[in-house]
């Protein structure tokens, strides 16, 4: 059988599981699936390590829900070269690669896009936490790496801590690049806004929070998720985000803070496998949905 979209998940979200979330991101990918069908598309989920799955029978992939991905990085790597080989990528192959390194940052800076401060930390490089610290002149910081997700080695430093810290930095450098930027007091007070872009288009948004006395947003460290009304300047700045990539995303999400200037910032901008809420705006499905069809068509 040939189809037409095959929405990627890992293994872990494929298999049947009394785990919520597990759940949660299961239903939303039916949404999309069931939205692909009825526009008269051809469509199944499958984990991107299958390898019962011949990837040529499928004139598209769209990379949903690939969490193990940064864990398991060299092997995806391999399986991305040869299935880049045999279909079409959502989001493409170039921009998947452009985006797993978080130095893309940098490049959205040098389009005019406001980032957080950031030191990037090369692999190799011989610099300890306190030089780094002294160097920059930031007393209270956030240290993670530039591959990475989940808040995987993502550190909160301030004074007291650095030489806790100062091993575990020397090991990841000796593997990894790693980057370093003052702590944003906005993550804490208001939290992480993350606008939905679909084919260029805002359709949702969410504030995430950090449970009381942490900083990361994610669900697994006890963050919590809100419906989020958007002003139109944080609106305009997601689009400018989206603009300033290196070519037009299918899909986008957006995260973005005030910084501790008072000015609007891209945190990050997921163009890989994003949670995009449709449980919060199941309707937005279609417009992804059309989006896809619309560049097989």
């Amino acid at each position: 059988m040939i189809y037409d979209v095959v929405i990627l998940s890992d293994r872990n979200y494929i298999k049947v599981s009394d785990d919520l979330h597990i759940q949660t991101i299961a239903y939303e990918d039916d949404l999309l699936k069931q939205a692909l069908i009825n526009l008269g598309l051809k469509v199944e989920r499958l984990s991107w390590d299958d390898s019962d799955f011949d990837w040529s029978k499928t004139k598209s992939v769209i990379f949903r829900s690939t969490w193990d991905y940064f864990e398991r990085f060299d092997e995806f790597s391999v399986w991305l070269k040869d299935v880049s080989e045999k279909t079409i990528l959502f989001n493409s192959k170039d921009i998947i690669y452009w985006n797993i390194d978080k130095h893309y940052l940098k490049d959205l800076l040098d389009n005019g896009v406001n980032i957080a401060e950031t030191r990037f930390v090369e692999k190799g490089e011989h610099i300890t936490l306190n030089e780094l610290h002294t160097e920059l002149g930031w007393n209270e910081t956030v240290l993670k790496p530039c591959v990475s997700g989940t808040a995987r080695h993502t550190y909160r430093l301030n004074p007291s801590k650095i030489e806790d810290h100062e091993t575990i930095f020397q090991e990841l450098i000796s593997k990894e690049s790693m980057m370093l930027s003052p702590f944003q007091q906005d993550i804490v007070t208001t939290g992480e806004r993350s606008l939905i872009m679909l084919n260029g288009e805002f359709t949702h948004a969410v504030l995430k929070v950090a449970k009381k006395g942490d900083f990361r947003v994610q669900d697994n460290f006890g963050g919590t998720v809100n419906a989020y009304e958007p002003t139109q300047l944080e609106v305009e700045f997601a689009q400018m985000v989206v603009n300033a990539c290196p070519e037009p995303p299918i899909y986008a999400r957006v995260d973005i803070f005030t910084d501790n200037n008072g000015n609007l910032a891209v945190l990050e901008v997921e163009l890989i496998e994003p949670e995009l809420w449709f449980r919060n705006n199941p309707k937005a499905v279609n417009v992804l949905a059309k989006a896809i069809k619309q560049k097989l068509d």
